[in-house]
């Protein structure tokens, strides 16, 4: 199962959209040099109101491109690092990986998956709409979360779009991932 990194995105402040960068470090047990986000323990602003002392499983976003293509299909204005994400790939079915894949990113970097991202009213400071746009439904009406998954860095290194991703999945049985 590969890949390929399309961009890599980091923001020092806790803005929404990230700006696209050359190449990114990942550092193992935080997360994106530079990046708010970097941490062992929760960054995002909303969870450290509840309770800052919780481990960080959020300390790298990536979306697949194939979610762009198709918001862009319906009329939205979106590229990489928009939706807050520090690596867009392409060619790898993301959502449909279970937790605790390993995602094998350029010639060192690895990211543990830990969820899905829960899409947020932010979404909607980009374009109107943006966030029901990464919501679904499947056939039995559960609610379907498309905005990406969330890793935490088990190996660092650089990644530079470009790079291959390729993921190992782990050992069964396997968990469908939630969101983190």
């Amino acid at each position: 199962m590969g890949g390929v990194v399309i961009a890599v995105s980091r923001s020092a402040t806790h803005t929404l959209v990230k700006p696209n960068l050359d190449r990114i470090r990942l550092l193992r047990g935080l997360g994106v040099e530079g990046d708010a986000h970097l941490g062992e323990t929760v960054q995002h602003r909303s969870r450290v109101a509840r309770d800052p002392s919780q481990p960080n499983l959020r300390q790298v976003h990536l979306i697949h491109a194939e979610l762009h293509d198709e918001l862009r299909a319906t009329g939205f204005a979106v590229s990489p690092g928009q939706m807050g994400e520090n690596v867009t790939t392409r060619g790898l079915d993301l959502l449909g990986l279970p937790t605790g894949t390993r995602l094998y990113l350029g010639d060192t970097a690895v990211v543990e998956v830990t969820g899905l991202r829960n899409p947020c009213a932010q979404l909607d400071r980009i374009q109107a709409g943006l966030m029901a746009a990464t919501l679904g439904r499947d056939e039995h009406g559960n609610l379907i979360r498309k905005a990406g998954v969330m890793g935490i860095v088990v190996a660092g290194g650089e990644i530079r779009p470009g790079d291959p991703v390729h993921a190992e999945l782990p050992p069964g049985p396997r968990k469908s991932l939630e969101p983190v």
